[in-house]
């Protein structure tokens, strides 16, 4: 498994840190340090994704208040590891049965 990063609020200032050299895999999670989504994106497109769950009413995700990420070599490897995250923990907002 990877390391993820430390929790942190779910603010744009914090969205805008994280790096865009490589894929990610990140949690939305909930005061109570509930993961509600996992989610993965490519190199360049971390803040936009994180971003488009905070601001977007489709995307967004209700009661994310904190967000983890942690950096992979690619994408392929990001999927691998979002697909046993969600199948772990089975966060409110993935669709289940993936």
């Amino acid at each position: 498994m990877v390391k993820f990063n430390r929790t942190q609020k779910f603010t744009k200032e914090n969205i805008i840190k994280v790096p865009e050299n490589k894929a990610i895999v990140y949690k939305i999670k909930n005061a109570a340090g509930e993961n509600l989504y996992t989610g993965i994106a490519g190199r360049g497109r971390g803040q936009d994704r994180l971003l488009e769950h905070k601001e977007l009413k489709k995307e967004k995700i209700d009661g994310g208040t904190r967000f983890q990420y942690a950096q992979v070599k690619t994408k392929d490897r990001a999927e691998k590891i979002e697909k046993q995250i969600i199948k772990k923990e089975e966060p409110k907002f993935n669709i289940q049965g993936n």
